[in-house]
């Protein structure tokens, strides 16, 4: 099913697809950000390959495909007023699941490239226990130097971090500099960098995302 965001700005009144199993069903929850060029379904494909049963997942669509129009290290303005509006898609997400009975601590996070960035920008700017936090490919925005004060805890939150030592996109320092910052809001931080790999997601990065899920749902 399509539902509609309310969030304002260059996004307004996309699209957020849903899949899995329905809202009043599902044991727990998973917000899937695409990437630049990418859409909704096309982020929805990693649930399908990670198979796992009793969640509904949210996946919202981007205007033109792409959540801001420069690279995620340039300048903040540069990229605003869609990085804001982007922002407040996902904050739209948590809200519609919120008003379904999801808590944060029911959700996962995760993103891929573009959406990696905006998604973990987000958990860093709204630090709070979650699911789980995924970022494949992907680190926080701004240029080098930017402060990392970001307020609030991740009070333990799962967090998995995945890319490759040689992304043409995501130099592995930002990641390294995400993992870091997560752990010090208080994150159990995984990061993996792979030799060599392209920009994509590869198995190992699945697995661990399955073994994140099944322990949401077992409780765990």
């Amino acid at each position: 099913m399509a539902l509609v965001t309310t969030a304002p700005g260059p996004h307004h009144g996309q699209p957020i697809l849903a899949a899995g199993e329905p809202l009043d069903q599902a044991g727990a929850a998973m917000v899937m950000v695409h990437g630049r060029g990418a859409s909704a379904s096309d982020i929805l494909t990693i649930a399908a390959e990670a198979a796992q049963p009793g969640f509904v997942y949210l996946a919202p669509q981007a205007a033109a495909n792409a959540w801001y129009p420069n690279r995620f290290m340039e300048p903040i303005d540069s990229n605003e007023p869609w990085l804001t509006s982007a922002l407040a898609t996902l904050e739209g997400c948590l809200t519609l699941l919120g008003q379904s009975g999801f808590a944060p601590e029911k959700i996962i996070m995760l993103g891929f490239s573009q959406g990696a960035c905006l998604m973990t920008e987000f958990i860093a700017r709204h630090a709070r226990r979650y699911g789980g936090v995924v970022g494949f490919s992907g680190g926080l925005i701004g240029p080098e130097g930017t402060p990392r004060d970001y307020p609030g805890l991740l009070a333990g939150t799962p967090v998995f971090l995945g890319c490759s030592d040689v992304d043409p996109h995501v130099p592995k320092e930002r990641v390294q500099e995400t993992a870091g910052v997560f752990q010090q809001l208080g994150g159990q931080v995984t990061m993996r960098l792979y030799p060599g790999m392209g920009h994509t997601v590869n198995e190992d990065e699945l697995a661990h995302l399955r073994q994140m899920m099944q322990a949401l749902l077992s409780g765990s």
